[in-house]
């Protein structure tokens, strides 16, 4: 019979002690540059740390709502917009000495601007990220780009061996995304005669219909690896939503036994395993490549042509409104 499976990943610990963290808590952060080097942002103890006092922008997203007055009174709400985010972040910068200071400034300047220069790809901007991680080991991140602020107080006695700066950092997407990946495995099973030992029926048409869970605050856009052999794929949501992807009306032609294929919903992509662009073998213009909303839904996974061997694997990021 076919299986789902979800296996389970354990974070790493959180790599300092957490700190209380105005809107969320107790929590370790660590800013994380496109470079992939991370900086701690809550070890007291350490050459640099964010001030807790005047933290901002880590609660639920901001939103614009479109709406129309009613004939009978009041207004209702025609269309709900999230905004992108802005993260307040104070930061403190120390050394013994002054040229230790000054390499720690330069340092945590050239991270967080670095978030300007253009991405491998092809973005205008390479977001680095503040990770935030609880006492309990789960984590949430979302990526950041420089906005302005890194600029030291001007005061006497700063910029000798310490000086503070009160960043703002902007956030393209406003939801919080966990590091852990959310996986489902669906397989054929074994294929057997028809006639032997008797009349019976074996999964080479459809996987089979399951219920998918998002365990976040809003809709979250899967992508799907489908392992052939198969001919052609569909998958259906609950509401009717689906979207089909022929093989046998693109290039590359039917899915082969150990071929992949991969399939983005956001941006809609369709890559096979060498590289090749199939996204004309959706059946557009009815083709809905759907989001998975939040909660329990229930879905359809069905592959013509299949056989042993043939598999879907769906992998999403639960989003969230808060850190």
């Amino acid at each position: 019979m076919p299986l789902i499976t979800a296996p389970v990943v354990t974070p790493e610990e959180p790599p300092v002690p957490p700190i209380e963290i105005p809107e969320i808590g107790y929590a370790s952060i660590t800013y994380v540059d496109p470079t992939g080097t991370r900086w701690p942002m809550t070890d007291l103890a350490g050459d640099w740390y964010a001030l807790a006092e005047g933290v901002s922008g880590l609660g639920a997203a901001r939103y614009v709502l479109t709406s129309d007055p009613h004939p009978r009174g009041g207004t209702r709400v025609r269309h709900v917009q999230a905004q992108a985010r802005s993260i307040i972040w104070p930061l403190l910068v120390k050394g013994t000495d002054h040229l230790a200071f000054t390499r720690n400034w330069r340092a945590l300047a050239s991270a967080f601007t670095r978030t300007l220069r253009p991405g491998p790809d092809g973005r205008p901007v390479s977001p680095g990220l503040l990770e935030v991680a609880r006492p309990d080991g789960t984590v949430r991140r979302i990526e950041v780009v420089y906005d302005s602020g890194y600029d030291g107080r001007g005061q006497p006695a700063t910029g000798i061996t310490w000086d503070s700066a009160v960043l703002t950092l902007l956030c393209e997407d406003p939801y919080w995304v966990d590091v852990v990946a959310q996986t489902v495995h669906r397989e054929t099973g074994t294929q057997v005669d028809y006639l032997q030992p008797y009349p019976q029926v074996s999964s080479s048409q459809v996987l089979g219909a399951t219920s998918l869970v998002n365990p976040g605050d809003v809709e979250v856009w899967p992508t799907w690896v489908v392992t052939g052999p198969a001919s052609a794929i569909t998958f259906t949501r609950e509401d009717g939503a689906s979207f089909t992807l022929d093989m046998e009306d693109t290039a590359h032609g039917t899915l082969l036994e150990g071929e992949t294929v991969t399939i983005s919903t956001d941006p809609p992509r369709v890559r096979s395993d060498t590289d090749e662009n199939l996204v004309d073998g959706l059946n557009w213009p009815e083709a809905v490549l759907w989001s998975l909303p939040p909660g329990e839904t229930a879905v359809t996974f069905q592959l013509d042509g299949a056989d042993a061997g043939s598999a879907v694997d769906l992998t999403f990021y639960p989003r969230y409104e808060t850190a």
